[in-house]
């Protein structure tokens, strides 16, 4: 899934993590835009840390989440 400008992920990795701008610009262009890889690329890349990796990929799951996930 690509990731636009706008999305809940971006906005928590901008205001709630500080990381800048043009960090965020390199790790999209290095995972290709693809959400799965774009926080590990984050994370590989010292600029968010392991517990904030899954702060990531749980704001991920809860927006992208698959409606067939069992309770």
């Amino acid at each position: 899934m690509q990731i636009s400008l706008n999305t809940p992920l971006l906005q928590f990795l901008q205001d709630e993590l500080a990381v800048p701008e043009k960090s965020i610009a390199s790790a999209l262009q290095q995972s290709d835009q693809d959400t799965s890889l774009f926080p590990i690329v984050l994370w590989q890349h010292g600029l968010i840390t392991f517990e904030q990796l899954d702060q990531a990929f749980d704001l991920l799951a809860k927006t992208y989440g698959s409606s067939s996930a069992i309770p």
